[in-house]
């Protein structure tokens, strides 16, 4: 019997129990619609995770001041990080493209009658910028002197221009922060909000040594972290590595002592959140495959009783000429067509829900949105995986209705 027969046979008998048919694979479209959507939503999660992390910079390498511990009591954080250490990595960590200090500062900042409390208020070098991957929109970024001779600027973020300055030009502006006036002399190019709904572009940066000086009254001589910038991703363990080696050295500290500093390579922290979003996604759609399996044993259910049904014409194919491989390949199409109209109709499912949630997630979030990503490769292998349940579990329906006897086929009322 030619496959074009088969196949017209099999729609016709489909076609036939269109209720029966749908409830069948009612299993088959929920498993295929879950799988699809969880992975889709899961590839979602680890893009978004991965966008957030590049957000923060180029190949970022995060500098912290470390712990210490004097006759077994643990001591708080101490100042160990200088702007010495900055210039020396700036210098001597070849891997390394940039390096800026941080100090963290508050306040009030109050343009005319109007007056605004940033979220962030950062004292940085004049590399910050480049590490940050971050581009100047208006003014310009304050230079080397700026930072040398503590002078009273700022580049401010896009939230602080409209709320303070609403729709005038900022550059030039003066603005008090804590009762000092700050001239300033640039505005950021905006960000928007980060993963967990902060807004990035609330932020004033001032010259580290301005803060510390004019902004805390403080003679300490230390920076809160160090942000630095690997040449390229695949530079980024060799930077840290050189960090490492040039702050001990630096710090003396010797061989087996405790360090008084922390280096982080984000990239490793982007790839411990990127196996984490992938396990549990694979989880979701692990269970959700389970719906598979029960939709398979719906269907061989189902074709035992089409094959219980339809023993009389079993028979009759039989005795005009049908060979038991013809009868196998009949019901074994059949019952592939059913799984894969499933697995079709569950694919479409899934890609909605998918969109759906997504959509429902940035609609409800204050955070950044949620990419759309439709992942064809797990609709496709869900298509061939429906196609194979279809196979696997209507085999043996088939294989039963190939081995009947056609007399006895003939016989049954």
């Amino acid at each position: 019997m030619k496959l074009a027969a088969i196949l017209r046979i099999a729609l016709r008998a489909i076609a036939k129990n269109k209720m029966r048919a749908s409830l069948t694979v009612l299993g088959v479209v929920i498993g295929i619609a879950a799988v699809t959507a969880m992975v889709s939503i899961g590839l979602s999660a680890s893009q978004l995770v991965q966008g957030e992390f590049q957000n923060l910079g180029t190949n970022v390498i995060v500098v912290l001041p470390g712990n210490q511990q004097t006759q077994g009591a643990r001591r708080a954080l101490i100042p160990s990080l200088t702007p010495g250490d900055v210039s020396a990595i700036q210098k001597e960590c070849n891997a390394v493209l940039a390096a800026s200090p941080m100090v963290f500062s508050t306040g009030n900042a109050i343009f005319g009658n109007s007056n605004w409390t940033p979220k962030e208020m950062v004292g940085v070098g004049s590399d910050y910028l480049t590490v940050r991957n971050w581009q100047i929109r208006l003014g310009d970024f304050f230079t080397d002197r700026d930072i040398s001779n503590a002078n009273k600027v700022c580049v401010i973020g896009q939230t602080v221009v409209k709320k303070l300055f609403q729709t005038s030009n900022p550059i030039g502006e003066s603005i008090r922060i804590n009762k000092i006036p700050f001239e300033v002399v640039g505005v950021l190019q905006a960000k928007g909000a980060n993963m967990v709904g902060d807004d990035q572009d609330n932020i004033i940066l001032l010259p580290y040594t301005t803060v510390r000086k004019r902004l805390q009254r403080s003679n300490f001589n230390n920076v809160d972290i160090i942000l630095a910038s690997a040449r390229s991703v695949d530079q980024m363990k060799l930077a840290q590595t050189e960090m490492e080696g040039l702050l001990s050295d630096r710090h003396r500290i010797g061989p087996g002592q405790p360090s008084d500093f922390e280096v982080q390579n984000t990239t490793e922290i982007a790839g411990v959140f990127s196996i984490i979003t992938g396990t549990l996604t694979a989880m979701l759609a692990a269970i959700a495959g389970i719906s598979l399996l029960v939709g398979g044993v719906g269907i061989m259910n189902i074709m035992l009783v089409s094959v219980t049904e339809r023993t009389r014409e079993i028979g009759i194919r039989m005795a005009v000429g049908a060979r038991p491989g013809d009868i196998l390949r009949q019901f074994l199409v059949e019952s592939m067509l059913l799984s894969l109209l499933g697995g079709i109709v569950g694919v479409l499912l899934g890609i909605s829900a998918s969109i759906g949630l997504i959509w429902l997630i940035n609609a409800v979030s204050a955070g950044r949105p949620w990419p759309i990503v439709v992942s064809w490769p797990a609709a496709v292998a869900s298509l061939l995986f429906s196609a194979a349940v279809g196979i696997g579990f209507g085999y043996y329906p088939a294989w039963r209705a190939s081995r009947l006897d056609p007399i006895d086929a003939l016989r049954y009322e």
